[in-house]
């Protein structure tokens, strides 16, 4: 069966991380969303996505494919269900499609002819950005549950302090050395390669992906993931980097959301709690206004590209678009378009020139490519974002 992951009505909700990516390349958890439902159905998938994304992200379409909802997180229940679709069937989960069957001449899809199978169950579903912290503790336990099953750790140095210890897993490779590691209160998973240097306090639930560093002294807060290649120091709490970003130093990212390639300079912090303990709003691509979160904590969320100058400072709910640079004393405002340059004394344009120049020497120091692929992305989504840079 050909299996084909696509973004559904909730991609507005997830800006300023889905101009640049799929729902389906969206990290929570241990994986990406794609990376767990691949691995449970057995199969690779591809994406339908906006018309932009297409070429890094394309669709492939076989005769007979099943559609599945990309903000819905797999688990055994559901992929047994999803997996057993036949023609002109769908399952549902309360009033929204999670996945369905289709031929690859069948191009209008009218799901009041489709026998509508209801899935009953518990399901962990990423509707808004704040989501992806907010269910990061359950996602971290259904992933490490699921890779771990049936394996064992690798050995855990004797130099470490160890608390719950048959709830701590190490991947091939990875190093832990004086550190003190506390699983009780969730798991700790250490990726291939991954590095956990001298004096770190780790509290569960916390997952290092493959080949990131937590340097001398971090420590980290559940329910955290550090995504592949990615760099983290400080005070870490609640936070997801989906990769290849860094966090280098003292300072404190709490409830917060960041994506790749982005770096957050020395003694930068982010609010998570407001002064009056009040419920937090934050900016909504899609309504374009500030919409209730429900939480009481919510920090910063952080497109693709961006950087901070040291001693940066962010207020609570703070949204900061693709490709923003941002410096000088003082809070910014709390919702910062995409491609710009700037802080609290005012914004310029940040052109793509020059966003591009900084692009390459970063990934090339992780010998990732920027290519001409990644450049019609980011030049589109300049575009898509010019009518929020109103400085």
């Amino acid at each position: 069966m050909n299996y084909i992951l696509f973004d559904g009505p909730v991609r507005e909700a997830l800006l300023p991380f889905t101009f640049t990516r799929p729902v389906a390349d969206i990290r929570v958890g241990i994986l990406t969303i794609r990376e767990k439902w691949e691995k449970y159905l057995g199969n690779t998938t591809t994406t339908i996505t906006e018309e932009y994304l297409s070429e890094k992200y394309p669709m492939v379409e076989m005769e007979q494919n099943v559609l599945i909802n990309a903000s819905f997180l797999p688990n055994s229940e559901l992929v047994e269900m999803v997996k057993a679709l036949g023609e002109n069937e769908a399952v549902f989960y309360e009033d929204d499609v999670v996945a369905f069957y289709a031929k690859e001449a069948q191009d209008d899809i009218d799901f009041s002819s489709f026998n509508q199978i209801e899935y009953e169950g518990d399901v962990l579903r990423i509707e808004y950005t704040w989501d992806i912290f907010s269910k990061n503790e359950a996602a971290i336990q259904a992933d490490f549950d699921f890779i771990t099953e049936g394996r064992k750790s690798q050995p855990i140095s004797s130099t470490n302090n160890l608390i719950n210890p048959e709830n701590i897993f190490l991947e091939e490779g990875a190093s832990v050395e004086f550190s003190i590691l506390n699983a009780t209160d969730g798991p700790i998973y250490i990726g291939k390669d991954a590095q956990v240097w001298e004096g770190s306090l780790i509290r569960g639930s916390f997952a290092l992906c493959n080949n990131a560093t937590v340097k001398m002294g971090g420590k980290m807060y559940g329910a955290t993931t550090i995504g592949p290649y990615s760099k983290v120091c400080g005070e870490v709490s609640n936070t997801v980097i989906f990769g290849y970003s860094s966090k280098g130093h003292e300072g404190y990212l709490g409830n917060a959301v960041l994506g790749e390639w982005c770096n957050i300079g020395a003694d930068s912090n982010n609010s998570n709690l407001k002064n009056n303990y009040a419920k937090v709003r934050i900016w909504n691509y899609a309504t374009e206004k500030f919409d209730q979160t429900g939480l009481q904590f919510c920090g910063l969320m952080m497109g693709d590209h961006s950087k901070t100058a040291i001693n940066t400072m962010f207020n609570t709910g703070t949204v900061i678009g693709v490709n923003c640079n941002i410096y000088v004393p003082g809070f910014p405002r709390n919702f910062v378009p995409s491609f710009s340059w700037g802080g609290a004394s005012g914004f310029s344009s940040y052109l793509p020139r020059k966003a591009f120049d900084v692009a390459k020497v970063m990934m090339a120091r992780r010998g990732v490519e920027f290519d001409d692929v990644e450049a019609r992305i980011l030049e589109h989504v300049f575009e898509l974002t010019k009518k929020w840079r109103n400085y």
